[in-house]
């Protein structure tokens, strides 16, 4: 993918200019060249071992059939009503698949079960327009009904891992979200009603509008509202009759490395071993099992997240994962 913008959007210095791009494009990686007096973008998913924290990594895609670091990005597979992938990106397009087979309406009350250490709130590199959204990097039209252009969107890059909530919450304003994270991201419980916001564009499109959602304070759980939580009861409590959206990032268990090249200097970091990882998750699967919660969910996306949740725990997490969550897997 090649994108052409101004020299003046970017900086000179390189290491400037490369952190900016990180910045913008998220999860690909963005090399920049001077052309006829622009900056000429090259868009590709990351394959250098340098953009990959956890050393793990390279040895347990040996489980995804042996592929490379590069393919990480689009690597997904199904089991049931569980789309499981390395990217949690693919929640969003297992999420309009659903949507495409249920035809629910835009006011339906859906509750979004959110296992993460992160919000997922950003903002895609999506224009708003007033038909609609627009795919700012391939200039195709987006729409969480039409599960082709949301693939689309995800492969372009338009969508990634830290905004793939943000389309859906606009397509379904009733819904009520349930964060569950665990210290130091979220240590209490906190709500907040959700509602659909702007925000400009300043590389590929300056000034363009672009999709995004805003939280404000509230009481209680409910529809429009984003709950946040570290205790199991109040994420689950009184979740209303309607359909159940579970998304599991692995990352909510253990996120040893959140992105980060400096982890080993963070003081304060969700690192706990793997027994206890796996206690949680069977506190995790049990707590969901008792509220009743697991027959109800229709759709299902778990990521493992590489460079946040460790590698070396991928497949013994997963194996206890799938056991809890059993009748979703058939």
């Amino acid at each position: 993918m090649t994108l052409r913008v101004p020299l003046a959007l970017l900086p000179e210095d390189r290491h400037a200019r490369h952190a900016r791009l990180r910045d913008y494009f998220c999860d690909k990686d963005a090399s920049a060249h001077r052309v006829n007096g622009e900056w000429q973008l090259e868009l590709k998913w990351p394959g250098g071992i340098d953009r990959h924290i956890d050393p793990r990594i390279g040895a347990e895609l040996e489980t995804w059939g042996g592929i490379g670091l590069s393919d990480m990005a689009t690597a997904r597979r199904r089991d049931g009503k569980v789309l499981t992938a390395l990217y949690d990106t693919w929640t969003l397009l297992t999420w309009s698949e659903w949507v495409a087979r249920s035809q629910p309406a835009c006011d339906q009350r859906i509750t979004v079960l959110h296992l993460d250490d992160h919000r997922d709130l950003g903002s895609p590199r999506l224009a708003v327009e007033a038909d609609g959204l627009i795919d700012m990097i391939s200039g195709a039209r987006f729409d969480m009904r039409n599960p082709a252009s949301v693939l689309a969107a995800c492969e372009s890059g338009a969508v990634g891992m830290g905004s793939f909530l943000t389309p859906f919450l606009r397509a379904f304003p009733n819904c009520d979200v349930r964060q569950l994270a665990q210290p130091p991201k979220v240590d209490s419980t906190a709500d907040f009603s959700f509602s659909p916001s702007l925000e400009k564009d300043d590389l590929l499109h300056p000034g363009v509008d672009r999709p995004a959602v805003r939280l404000d304070p509230a009481d209680g759980s409910g529809a429009g509202r984003y709950r946040a939580t570290n205790d199991l009861d109040d994420w689950l409590v009184d979740i209303a009759d309607g359909p159940i959206l579970l998304h599991v990032d692995m990352d909510y268990f253990n996120n040893r490395y959140d992105g980060d090249g400096d982890w080993p200097d963070r003081i304060r970091r969700l690192d706990p071993s793997l027994d206890s990882v796996l206690a949680q998750v069977d506190a995790v699967t049990s707590a969901m099992r008792h509220a009743g919660v697991v027959e109800r969910i229709e759709d299902a996306a778990v990521a493992f997240s590489p460079g946040f949740f460790p590698a070396e725990m991928w497949r013994p997490a997963e194996a206890r994962l799938r056991a809890g969550l059993e009748p979703l897997y058939g």
